[in-house]
């Protein structure tokens, strides 16, 4: 599978980027999913449903399917977190996985940056960062800059990256 990622600091604009690099890819032709990492507590389900009664009643996993879809919930019940390659083994077989978060794994990045003060770019110290993504270009950059609003022009630079096949990029 081809994977890439985007990192940078909190309200940077990743999640934007990542959604409009979806429909970008997607209308490209390519299967695409994705992986965001958390550093908080999070639930996709409501307390009060059936599968929320499970979890809480000390159930591992709990997989919820309907005629749309369907989830499968694992509690970690104080095991360690999931690395990367753990959370990839569990995804169908794509075209491409995009994957928001995880800064400090070995896969190519690109950062999304905005000029905020008291923070400073994550590329100059981290070789997996392959260009940054910002709304105007950064001086002194040793990475090439793209256009943060023209999510055709960093898929253009992802495609390129991965050698991937003009039908799916």
């Amino acid at each position: 599978m081809n994977i890439y990622g985007v990192v940078g600091w909190k309200n940077a604009g990743k999640t934007t980027l990542m959604e409009r690099l979806v429909a970008e890819f997607c209308a490209r032709g390519a299967r695409v999913s994705t992986i965001k990492h958390a550093h908080h507590s999070f639930d996709v389900d409501q307390p009060g449903k059936d599968s929320h009664r499970h979890r809480q009643a000390g159930a591992q996993q709990v997989l919820l399917a309907s005629h749309t879809r369907w989830a499968l919930m694992s509690e970690l019940r104080d095991r360690p977190e999931p690395t990367l390659t753990d959370m990839l083994a569990k995804l169908d077989p794509v075209d491409l996985v995009l994957v928001e978060g995880y800064k400090r794994d070995s896969h190519a990045k690109i950062e999304v940056w905005r000029d905020t003060p008291g923070r400073t770019l994550l590329a100059p110290e981290d070789p997996t960062i392959r260009a940054v993504a910002s709304p105007r270009p950064i001086d002194g950059l040793h990475v090439p800059w793209l256009p943060l609003d023209e999510p055709a022009a960093v898929a253009d630079f992802i495609a390129a990256e991965l050698a991937l096949t003009p039908g799916v990029a």
